[in-house]
């Protein structure tokens, strides 16, 4: 759609640039956006700046393509309000009010400067119309995107909270592993497993799989590239947690361990551990009988 230079909206967003943006705020408050927003100074602000970025935009453009440089600078403005909303927790819907609560404040503007000439009336209208909806539309996308970075970043500290590397004697790691062991923690395992090899100078990691439900073959491949990164650090490592039927399951997908050292649980290779470093857990004679 090409819009004429008969255009009325900025004349209307210059001359009723405060009343509009009282009457804006006042919407916005009670049309589905988080009510205690409405005192927000920070949200005042960048609405007044909007509305400046959406009077300058109207009268440089022939074109409601918000890809273009000209509303550029409304892209932007609307990117950040979109990512502090999420950030505070609105959701896509509840971000997009911030636009859409401008149609009722605009449209009586619009209604009072052209409502006698009908035609031009629904000309402007339809142009606003069209134009807030992209404007809305465009908040929503920049919503998600970024709600979905969030929930990313969440998951990434959740696997790297799920993943911990435990020091048991000096030289030996464990790596407790609970849940399913897709590509991605397989990632954030090895990075943190390498990094505790090479910050403790460790020469045996247990990887203990007590707490996986199930061993499939892409389970396996993962925990044996945990062990080939780790070798390659200088680090042995030993499979604990192999219970009666993951060992069947492994047998039965034929999957190769090659000369990992598997135990049934982490006490067993902790011993083996001990063993390999020229360690050893005895008990203390006659400690059970002082009083």
């Amino acid at each position: 759609m090409t819009l004429t230079h008969a255009n009325v909206l900025p004349q209307i967003l210059a001359r009723d640039r405060a009343d509009l943006l009282k009457a804006w705020m006042a919407e916005h408050s009670t049309a589905g956006g988080r009510k205690d927003f409405s005192g927000d100074e920070v949200l005042g602000e960048q609405a007044a700046e909007f509305l400046d970025a959406l009077e300058q935009a109207l009268r440089q453009a022939n074109t409601d393509d918000l890809h273009s440089v000209i509303w550029t600078r409304v892209r932007e403005l609307l990117a950040d309000i979109s990512r502090l909303e999420t950030k505070r927790g609105l959701n896509a819907s509840e971000v997009a009010t911030f636009v859409f609560s401008l149609k009722s404040p605009l449209f009586q503007a619009l209604h009072r400067q052209t409502g006698k000439d009908s035609e031009i009336f629904a000309k402007e209208i339809w142009n606003a119309t069209i134009i807030l909806d992209r404007l809305g539309l465009y908040t929503t996308e920049v919503a998600l995107k970024t709600r979905e970075e969030v929930i990313a970043r969440q998951q990434t500290e959740m696997l790297e909270l799920s993943t911990p590397v435990v020091k048991l004697w000096e030289g030996i790691l464990a790596l407790p592993l609970i849940g399913t062991l897709d590509s991605e923690r397989t990632q954030v395992v090895m990075e943190n497993l390498l990094q505790e090899i090479v910050r403790s100078e460790a020469g045996i990691a247990i990887i203990d799989i007590t707490g996986v439900p199930t061993v499939d073959t892409l389970v396996a491949q993962h925990l044996l590239k945990t062990v080939a990164a780790a070798r390659l650090m200088g680090a042995e490592c030993i499979i604990s947690g192999i219970r009666p039927q993951i060992a069947a399951t492994i047998v039965h997908l034929g999957v190769n361990l090659g000369d990992v050292v598997t135990k049934a649980t982490l006490a067993d290779a902790f011993s083996v551990a001990l063993r390999r470093s020229d360690l050893s857990v005895v008990k203390i004679a006659g400690r059970g009988e002082q009083g």
